[in-house]
C-alpha cells in the first residue's frame, strides 16, 4: 500500500481536534471570568497556516483556484486585501470565503488552499473549515517567536523582506496568536539552528 502524506496529515489533524476543542472551552471559561466570550463552535475547525515561501504561495493559481468553494471554507486574513476583479476586498481579522491568494494580495497558491478544499470535501456538510494564514518567504523561525521578532525585524531581516514584514506591522507573531491546530511549512531558513 502506497503511503499517502495528505491522508496522514489530515488524520493527524483530525485526531488533534478534540484536544484542541477541549482547550478552547477551558480557555473560554477562564476568559469568561473577565469578559463575555462566546462558546467555541464545535462545527468550525480553525487552522493556523504559517511558514515560508511554499506556505506563502508561489504557484500561479488557475481559474478553479480563484473561485471560492463556498461558505464552508473560510479565511481570516492576517492583512487587508484590495478588491480584485470579482473578488471583494478582504478585511484583516474578518472571516470571508476562501479562495487564492490566501496569504497576501500579491502571493499565489499555497498548500492551505487545497488543504482547506480537501477538508471541506472530506467532512460532513455541517462542518466549516477556517484558515488563518501568515507566511513570509525566507523568514527565520525567529520571525514567529515573541521574544525575538522585534530584534529580527529591525536588525536581521534582509532588505528584500522588509515590505513583507511591514504587511504584518513587523510582527507576524502577533497575527498567529489564535493558537489553533496548525499546518506549518517550514524549511528554508534556520535549518542549522541547534535548538531545532
Amino acid at each position: 500500500m502506497k503511503f499517502n502524506y495528505l491522508t496522514a496529515m489530515l488524520a493527524g489533524l483530525l485526531l488533534a481536534l478534540p484536544c484542541t476543542m477541549a482547550a478552547q472551552k477551558k480557555a473560554a471559561k477562564k476568559k469568561a471570568t473577565t469578559e463575555k466570550v462566546a462558546d467555541p463552535d464545535p462545527n468550525f475547525y480553525i487552522f493556523l497556516c504559517f511558514g515560508q515561501s511554499n506556505m506563502e504561495g508561489n504557484a500561479r493559481p488557475e481559474a478553479v483556484d480563484l473561485k471560492s468553494p463556498g461558505p464552508r471554507f473560510l479565511l481570516m486574513p492576517a492583512v487587508d486585501f484590495p478588491e480584485v476583479g470579482e473578488r471583494p476586498a478582504r478585511k484583516m481579522g474578518e472571516w470571508c470565503e476562501a479562495s487564492a491568494p490566501l496569504c497576501r494580495a500579491n502571493t499565489g497558491l499555497t498548500p492551505a488552499d487545497w488543504f482547506g478544499r480537501t477538508m471541506v470535501a472530506s467532512t460532513p456538510d455541517h462542518i466549516r473549515i477556517g484558515v488563518i494564514h501568515v507566511a513570509i518567504g525566507g523568514i527565520d523561525i525567529k520571525g514567529f517567536l515573541p521574544d525575538s521578532i522585534k530584534d529580527y525585524a529591525e536588525k536581521k531581516a534582509p532588505g528584500w523582506m522588509k515590505g513583507m514584514l511591514a504587511a504584518y506591522d513587523n510582527n507576524p507573531y502577533e497575527r498567529d496568536q489564535y493558537r489553533r491546530p496548525q499546518v506549518g511549512w517550514y524549511g528554508e531558513a534556520g535549518v542549522r539552528e541547534p535548538l531545532w
